[in-house]
């Protein structure tokens, strides 16, 4: 078993959790932290974690390649 308090820390009187949870699972599993990624152990989701500057969301979509026809 793992020792529980590796995950929760104190301050004041709020009770903290210290590494993430797993969004498929719910809020009683907690991810590994890795070097370079985060991983659920029950059900393998995994975040990548980004190095160097932060990126914003694409504000506008690519639009599909149009196919061309074979004769």
């Amino acid at each position: 078993m793992t020792d529980a308090s590796k995950f929760y820390k104190i301050e004041g009187d709020k009770l903290i959790r210290t590494h993430r949870t797993c969004p498929k699972c719910g809020t009683s599993t907690f991810m590994g932290d890795h070097y370079d990624r985060w991983v659920c152990g029950k059900c393998g989701y995994t975040v990548f974690k980004r190095k160097g500057k932060k990126t914003t969301p694409r504000t506008r979509r690519r639009s599909p390649r149009k196919r061309s026809k074979s004769t």
